[in-house]
């Protein structure tokens, strides 16, 4: 999920026995790339680069990303070698849907996907504005 002060701007679900790799990883940042293209125009208009915040993840640190993050032209904040491997942006996102959907059971993917869509339109900016504030005390 890839988020910034104004919501989710893209995120997909793994299906079922799908784990994250190197090369679906950098399919998902082209998928991210065009999202932010269509959504928010205007990060290409008014910044420089896109920053992204990234944890320490064999997928996120492997070279291969690294290339291609700089074909992007994007920047990555790198974490400290010792945190652990969630993002410190994360927290703030990840707890409360951990929190809010705990008591929830999904029995398909689509109704996994569509639990995940409601919570995303429960949140107005003020709670991803929050979010990234917060990140120098992180």
């Amino acid at each position: 999920m890839w988020w910034d002060q104004l919501g989710v701007v893209y995120y997909e679900l793994l299906h079922p026995r799908e784990t994250i790799t190197g090369t679906l990883y950098r399919t998902q940042l082209m998928r991210l790339s065009r999202a932010l293209k269509e959504k928010l125009p205007q990060y290409y208009s008014r910044h420089d680069k896109i920053i992204l915040l990234l944890d320490n993840s064999r997928p996120h640190v492997a070279v291969p990303m690294e290339n291609y993050l700089k074909t992007l032209n994007w920047e990555v904040l790198p974490c400290p070698p010792y945190s652990s491997d969630i993002a410190p942006s994360d927290y703030h996102l990840f707890r409360s849907i951990a929190h809010a959907l705990s008591e929830q059971r999904f029995t398909s993917y689509e109704d996994t996907k569509n639990g995940v869509d409601l919570w995303i339109a429960s949140k107005d900016k003020k709670f991803f504005r929050l979010g990234i504030r917060t990140l120098p005390e992180r």
